[in-house]
């Protein structure tokens, strides 16, 4: 863990520094979705966008587009190793070993590629879009997700001096120890992961997180505090849970694919999504994920069996009234909450996780996925006062699929994405209202 991050950072004068230099390094849930999809919708042409929803930064300004095509080209150079593949074929995820089905990871070997994309600028913002068929494009998510994140670190690093550069890291790793003291608080049912692989301040960061969590939160007897990481190639490097189950990607695609027919065609379409996920995976990594177009009309309507699903992730509503409301359903359908699975990840930091995990502590099986606020919380750190370093809410969203509109609800007005005329189709067909969240920061 001694990793001279000053050092680092003043050295990056070589004529490429890659930013991801394994396909690995991705959410292992963008590995259990591309099984999915290349399953069930390997002919299905989609696109998606990535979207700067802190519109004050100018990414086109400060990141530029040359830099990222130069990183975007060298990720589509790169192929799964044979060792990589292995660990994916042997391991054990989620209590089940041999998750991914030869014939996927053959095909990963010899005929994954990912899509064309084109960059572009408007309006000071970088456009970056991905289209192909959906096998081709959905990892792109993560990756550009990840590059477009680091770009602006390193734009902002190169400001400063080797000194300055020793004094933001002290900074930020007296405020990552600060914290991680504060979970040590916690009793040993507190349950934690990293899920900050997409908008990290850099992969070298993101590892340093990893591993203080690990060395920190799971000494002694008891169960580890610290469950895992979602970054599937630090899980392959230090031997950890590799933690994910699926995105919002799903029924966004779904749902437009179903959007040509009937509304009822199209409002059980977010139920078809859990049918499919469930005959390809079981266990843990049946976790419903009803927020896409709003949690509550999605458990009013939802089939009986999906209350013997493991549990529930919380994204864009206030956790604690989404976490009551999943274990009143539970209790209405005759299921023992305690029994069930509640995970809250939508911009967490570590005040969050104490007081939900408090809040939820013997009523349910609470556990957190704690992300930008992990591995890319520089906010004060920075030695000359600027706000250069501070996170931004970088989103990478499906726009089609099958040629029609893709839409997402939300439970938070702030997060739908969509044409208005969509929106408003999908809000009187699903019966979600348009609801004012929390402002989106991360």
């Amino acid at each position: 863990m001694n990793v001279n991050f000053a050092e680092r950072a003043h050295n990056h004068n070589w004529k490429l520094d890659p930013i991801v230099r394994s396909l690995l390094d991705t959410d292992f849930y963008k590995l259990l979705m591309l099984q999915f999809i290349w399953k069930n919708y390997p002919e299905t042409p989609v696109t998606s966008e990535v979207h700067n929803r802190t519109v004050k930064v100018r990414l086109a300004e400060r990141v530029g587009a040359a830099p990222l095509v130069e990183q975007l080209e060298h990720v589509r150079g790169l192929r799964f190793r044979r060792s990589e593949l292995v660990w994916l074929a042997g391991n054990t995820f989620y209590g089940t070993r041999s998750i991914f089905q030869p014939a996927f990871l053959e095909w990963l070997e010899h005929d994954f590629r990912l899509s064309d994309y084109t960059v572009s600028e408007e309006d000071g913002q970088l456009v970056l879009r991905f289209s192909g068929l959906w096998t081709e494009v959905t990892m792109w998510e993560v990756y550009a997700l990840a590059i477009v994140s680091e770009l602006k670190t390193r734009a902002a690093l190169a400001e400063l001096s080797e000194l300055e550069l020793d004094v933001l890291y002290a900074r930020a790793k007296t405020r990552l120890w600060d914290k991680i003291e504060l979970l040590r608080t916690c009793g040993v049912q507190l349950s934690i992961s990293d899920f900050g692989t997409r908008r990290r301040h850099s992969f070298l960061w993101q590892e340093y997180c990893v591993q203080a969590m690990r060395l920190s939160l799971n000494r002694g007897s008891g169960p580890d505090r610290f469950a895992g990481t979602s970054n599937t190639a630090l899980a392959y490097k230090h031997d950890l849970e590799a933690i994910g189950t699926n995105a919002h990607e799903l029924p966004m695609a779904l749902a437009a694919l179903a959007s040509a027919g009937s509304d009822d065609e199209l409002r059980a379409s977010q139920y078809r999504v859990l049918e499919l996920w469930g005959q390809s995976y079981g266990g843990a990594l049946l976790i419903m994920l009803p927020d896409t177009f709003g949690s509550t009309q999605f458990l009013n309507g939802a089939p009986e069996w999906t209350a013997d699903w493991t549990g529930q992730r919380m994204d864009s509503k206030d956790p604690h009234l989404a976490g009551d409301e999943y274990i009143a359903w539970l209790e209405s359908r005759g299921r023992d909450p305690r029994q069930k699975r509640l995970i809250a990840s939508d911009g967490l930091d570590v005040e969050d996780i104490i007081e939900l995990h408090r809040y939820f502590e013997g009523r349910i099986r609470f556990s957190a996925g704690w992300g930008t606020l992990l591995t890319n919380d520089f906010r004060g750190c920075h030695p000359r006062g600027e706000d250069t370093l501070e996170p931004l809410s970088l989103v990478c969203k499906l726009t089609s699929a099958g040629g029609r509109p893709a839409v997402k609800l939300s439970d938070n007005l702030h997060k739908a994405t969509g044409p208005a005329e969509e929106i408003a189709r999908y809000r009187r067909v699903f019966g979600s209202a348009a609801t004012e969240g929390a402002e989106v920061v991360v």
